[in-house]
Formats: C-alpha cells, sequence, structure tokens
C-alpha cells in the first residue's frame, strides 16, 4: 500500500479569487485535496469566482484507491457540512452574494446533502447521488456528471435520483461522458483520467455557474 501525501495548508481551505466575488466550493473526491483540485480552483478564478478549496482529511491525500476508502470511512460527515456552513458564512461577511458547491464523488454526495439546507444558490456532483434515505428537497438548481461506467448501491442509482429531483421540483440537468469511468476528472489519478471528458465537464460546469451566480 503506498503512503499518504501531505498536502499544504492542512485542514483548511485554500482560497483562489478575490474575496468578495461569487464563491465556489470545490469538495474533494475519496482520494482527498490532490493538486488537480488546486488547478481546477485557479482556472474557476480566472472566470471572476472566488474559489473555496476544503481539506477534509486534515492534512492528508492518497492516490490509492484502498487507502481512499479508509480515509473516507474516517470521516465525520457533521463535521464536513459543518466546514462546508463555515466557509459560506465567513464568504457572505465577506461580500459574497451568491454561492455555488462543486463536489467529486464523496464530495459531490456531500455537496447534494448540504445542498438540501437550502444555503447555496446552485450545486454541481461529479459521480455522486443520494440514496432515497437520504434525500430531501434541493432547492437550488443541480448539474450532474456521470461516467458512462460506473458501479451504485442499490437505491443509489442515477436514473432514480434523478427523477426523485424533478418530483421534488428542482431544475436538474444531467451528462453522462461517454468512454469513461468512475472519477474521470481526477487528473491526479492517471489511469482513470480522461481529458476530453473533463474539459467539457468543466466548460459545462464553469457556463452552469455563470449562469446561476452572476447577475
Amino acid at each position: 500500500m503506498s503512503e499518504l501525501i501531505s498536502i499544504p495548508s492542512p485542514g483548511v481551505p485554500i482560497y483562489r479569487g478575490t474575496p468578495g466575488n461569487p464563491l465556489v466550493i470545490l469538495v474533494h473526491d475519496w482520494y482527498g485535496r490532490l493538486h488537480g483540485l488546486e488547478q481546477l480552483a485557479e482556472a474557476l478564478a480566472r472566470e471572476g469566482f472566488w474559489v473555496a478549496v476544503p481539506d477534509l482529511y486534515n492534512g492528508v491525500a492518497t492516490l490509492d484507491a484502498d487507502q481512499a476508502e479508509e480515509l473516507m470511512n474516517t470521516l465525520d460527515v457533521r463535521l464536513a457540512l459543518a466546514e462546508l456552513d463555515d466557509i459560506i458564512v465567513d464568504a457572505r461577511a465577506q461580500g459574497a452574494t451568491r454561492v455555488g458547491i462543486v463536489g467529486f464523488s464523496l464530495g459531490g454526495w456531500l455537496a447534494l446533502l448540504h445542498a438540501q439546507g437550502g444555503s447555496a444558490d446552485a450545486v454541481v456532483a461529479y459521480y455522486a447521488s443520494l440514496g432515497q434515505k437520504d434525500h430531501g428537497v434541493i432547492p437550488s438548481p443541480v448539474l450532474l456528471h456521470y461516467s458512462e461506467a460506473d458501479e451504485w448501491s442499490e437505491g443509489e442509482e442515477p436514473d432514480g435520483f434523478i427523477d426523485r429531483l424533478k418530483e421534488h421540483g428542482t431544475p436538474v440537468t444531467d451528462h453522462v461522458y461517454l468512454g469513461t469511468v468512475h472519477s474521470f476528472a481526477n487528473a491526479d489519478i492517471d489511469e482513470k483520467h480522461d481529458v476530453r471528458a473533463t474539459e467539457l465537464a468543466r466548460a459545462r460546469t464553469e457556463a452552469f455557474l455563470a449562469s446561476h451566480l452572476f447577475d
């Protein structure tokens, strides 16, 4: 098993962009806050967003799926959701009037779960859904990115999740990227990363966020 990776600014969010601009929170997947997520934050900052990238694993990340699963299983979900709350409260105090959350896999699940509280104006989830037991009304527009090949626990299949969103009246847009697997947008996981799909999903994400966060 590979060693854990120590990351900069352990346990605190990294920020990119101008305080007071519309806030976008990027929530990492089960591998942790790897370098590629900072690159995405910088790209979004160039588009005029103020971007926060929390570290939910307190200073470590990994490139190994088995270690990633172990890290995910130690995560305190309530503390993770509270950290997103804290970032939003602080950002609004600094002038950010609108907030979007973008999450990947584990982070996508957290983003969707958090969005039920109503404090975000838009939410984007990559290869994530909510099972019926976790699913409440999400009042903000939702954008979903899915890989062509993936595995889902019973009750968490995307089709059922999307149907429930529509039943609740949530505006939802979903895309499936042919030839991809779970984690296709994680640039640090070479065997899964798909450059074409990543760029297309990012362009769609930027357009979606701009349409809901800018006046």
